[in-house]
């Protein structure tokens, strides 16, 4: 009779201890980018509105803008995983940075729902980075756009660069999905 009743009393401490001793955050090892390999459909939508929108709005406006900053020789898919991972991240920090810009009402409307989703897209891919790659070194290709990102930021008009990285915020998505899909991306 003692036998029995201590045996579900030693798996409840037994088990108690163990899950203590490893904390639920402690067993995720890797992340997930799983959601973003197929985008939903009132993302793009929201996306394509803004972006329609915005085109509106540069006909109108006197911009001259000559920005190839979207414009590679190569491909995402190219890009080891880690290196798609840092790609993504700058065109993510990029985008949610000039998304944020003062802008008209109606805009800064229309571009709260794809802000609020790269948003977290750009957060979802830095636990990523810190939890798989946090010391990683960027390849020659990945480092040469890095700095020509850098480059762009310093000689660049705020109002090309926002124009650039919403005009190209597909490619961004595209490159997200690649990234996303890790391996199976070619």
């Amino acid at each position: 009779m003692l036998c029995l009743s201590f045996t579900p009393l030693l798996a409840l401490v037994l088990g108690a201890s163990l899950g203590a001793a490893f904390p639920q955050d402690a067993l995720k090892k890797s992340c997930s980018l799983s959601k973003y390999q197929f985008l939903v459909p009132h993302e793009l939508k929201a996306v394509q509105k803004m972006k329609e929108q915005f085109e509106d709005i540069m006909l109108l406006s006197d911009r001259k803008c000559n920005t190839r900053l979207f414009h590679r020789k190569w491909n995402t898919a190219e890009l080891s995983v880690p290196d798609r991972v840092m790609l993504v991240e700058a065109e993510l920090d990029l985008a949610t940075a000039m998304l944020g810009l003062p802008t008209a009402p109606r805009f800064a409307e229309t571009r709260q729902r794809p802000l609020a989703f790269l948003t977290q897209a750009r957060e979802d891919l830095r636990g990523c980075m810190a939890m798989e790659a946090p010391s990683h070194q960027p390849s020659g290709k990945l480092r040469h756009w890095l700095q020509k990102l850098q480059t762009a930021k310093k000689t660049e008009t705020v109002g090309c660069l926002e124009a650039t990285t919403i005009l190209h915020l597909f490619q961004v998505l595209n490159d997200l999905r690649c990234t996303a899909l890790r391996e199976q991306c070619t």
